[in-house]
């Protein structure tokens, strides 16, 4: 599971009031077509029919819901699990809640054969530092705006695959960055209105299991 460290944030959103954030946190925030401000951010899983399953297992999501905690009452310190009154979702002290990460593009990735999702977080919202580059966020709600069922596409590493024209007189080929088509991404969003409530205690970004090749991104879109 990927763990954060040290808590920098502990924040709503899913409201109309911009949360007051550092600008490096500042920056994942967006807004949705009715002017809620969410997190826009990144993690892996598994599909299974209209459910998505954490990587390290455990009963899957739908694509809108909110997190309660499973384990009501209990509070985690250090190993040890010890008696508390039942907090709010997401606590530091427990790991309830939806996980997710900052920025797609991070080296570890475990085999392309799991989803990429791309998700608005809501709700109640912690962000930690992360031993990877990013920011390893903790949510009340979690919307899946995109799955990318191929991976995530670099397109320096696609370049480094192409053969060269043994005529090209620098000898590297320049990187064209695709342009997003119009009317697509968080623009288009917006949250359910009444998400169904999980118990969700071990859910896990799914940066954490292993390295693979990074692929062509080909997304499908889920809400718009």
């Amino acid at each position: 599971m990927c763990r954060g460290t040290r808590l920098i944030a502990d924040f709503v959103a899913g409201t109309e009031v911009q949360p007051d954030l550092p600008d490096e946190l500042a920056e994942h925030l967006t807004t949705t077509v009715s002017g809620l401000w969410v997190v826009w951010a990144y993690k892996l899983a598994r599909s299974a029919g209209d459910l998505f399953v954490p990587l390290t297992g455990g009963p899957g999501y739908p694509a809108d819901a909110r997190a309660e905690c499973r384990h009501r009452g209990i509070r985690i310190r250090g190993a040890h699990d010890v008696p508390d009154p039942a907090h709010n979702v997401p606590d530091p002290g427990c790991t309830c809640g939806f996980h997710a990460l900052s920025t797609p593009m991070l080296t570890g990735l475990p085999a392309r054969q799991f989803p990429r999702l791309t998700v608005a977080l809501s709700g109640r919202v912690l962000a930690f530092e992360w031993h990877g580059s990013g920011v390893l966020w903790r949510a009340e709600r979690q919307t899946v705006v995109c799955v990318d069922h191929e991976g995530v596409f670099d397109p320096v590493e696609e370049l480094r695959r192409v053969r060269r024209d043994p005529g090209d007189p620098c000898g590297s080929l320049a990187a064209v960055f695709p342009v997003a088509p119009r009317d697509s991404g968080p623009v288009r969003l917006d949250l359910p209105v009444s998400p169904p409530r999980l118990p969700v205690c071990h859910d896990d970004a799914g940066w954490c299991l292993g390295a693979s090749t990074p692929a062509r991104s080909s997304a499908r879109l889920v809400l718009a």
